[in-house]
């Protein structure tokens, strides 16, 4: 039996994506985003991994552009994808509790 995440998993990182997936598509992506977790336990499990200043035998150059002023999103468009709104305010949950 191949080894995959559990549904419920599956249904909730969905839900964070805000898609709709099908029972089919949830048996898939159950799979495939365990090979994926797997693969990147595999690379958390170097040594030192997180210790090591990781150096590139390339000399990198930094191109910035000029800034530009313009028009940003409009409040509609934001709304839309907003889970709630107030007035002209997106409405978040709390993160941090007094």
């Amino acid at each position: 039996m191949e080894e995959k995440l559990e549904l419920y998993e599956v249904e909730h990182v969905a839900d964070l994506a805000r898609i709709e997936l099908t029972e089919e598509e949830k048996e898939q992506y159950a799979i495939n985003l365990k090979k994926l977790l797997n693969e990147v336990e595999k690379i958390s499990e170097i040594k030192n991994y997180d210790e090591e200043l990781l150096i590139t035998p390339v000399e990198h150059t930094v191109s910035l552009r000029e800034d530009k002023n313009e028009s940003g999103i409009s409040f509609d468009k934001v709304k839309k994808n907003a889970p709630r709104t107030s007035g002209n305010f997106v409405e978040v949950p709390v993160m941090i509790h007094e």
